[in-house]
């Protein structure tokens, strides 16, 4: 059984963002080997402040296995201020009903044995269920975000209604495309979110 929990650093249980924080630079640094910033071996940069709302899953062990970082593009965030040239021409997005999405991964770092392929689309679902429920708590009705060509296949065929803000450009060397996700009806039937009655996430 996997949990979500929802919130700031402040709303989440003390020491959760650390441990998040640990999590990343083991997924993000250590296996995907992203020029990040690092600190005492946690994986953190300038976007993440006290209003960056985190979405952390954590399975029947308490060992995190899923996480995703929600920004207001009311404030600075990823896209906008580092990899804008992904928007192909386009404004950056900077309103309330916009969110920005990013370091979203569903991989645990202690598997012993790879999970199934539908084991993996149903952790995927639920992080992205959580991720979805909590933008819209949060008054988001689309989300920005960009990522591997291979992500935008999973999204299509679970079914959300996500799109293409332009073709894919190298980020190191790999294809990487900025993405808007509507949070609309046909995302909410996609992931079994209902809309006037959202799913509960542990804060």
């Amino acid at each position: 059984m996997v949990t979500m929990l929802a919130g700031t650093r402040k709303q989440l249980p003390v020491g959760l963002e650390a441990e998040l924080a640990s999590y990343r630079h083991s997924i993000f640094i250590e296996t995907l080997h992203w020029q990040l910033p690092v600190v005492d071996g946690l994986e953190r940069d300038q976007f993440d402040r006290p209003d960056t709302l985190y979405v952390v899953a954590k399975d029947e062990l308490g060992v995190i296995c899923g996480c995703a970082r929600l920004l207001p593009t009311t404030q600075a965030y990823l896209l906008d201020e580092v990899f804008p040239h992904l928007m192909n021409g386009e404004c950056a997005p900077h309103s309330p009903e916009v969110w920005e999405l990013s370091r979203f991964s569903t991989k645990t770092t202690h598997e012993t044995s790879a999970l199934s392929r539908e084991d993996a689309r149903q952790h995927f679902c639920l992080l992205f269920a959580a991720l979805v429920t909590a933008a819209m708590e949060h008054g988001a009705t689309r989300l920005i975000t960009f990522t591997a060509m291979g992500v935008e296949r999973i999204l299509r065929s679970i079914g959300m209604h996500a799109h293409r803000v332009g073709p894919p450009q190298l980020v190191d060397g790999k294809p990487v495309l900025a993405m808007w996700i509507e949070l609309d009806a046909q995302t909410c039937q996609a992931l079994n979110i209902q809309q006037d009655a959202s799913i509960r996430l542990s804060h």
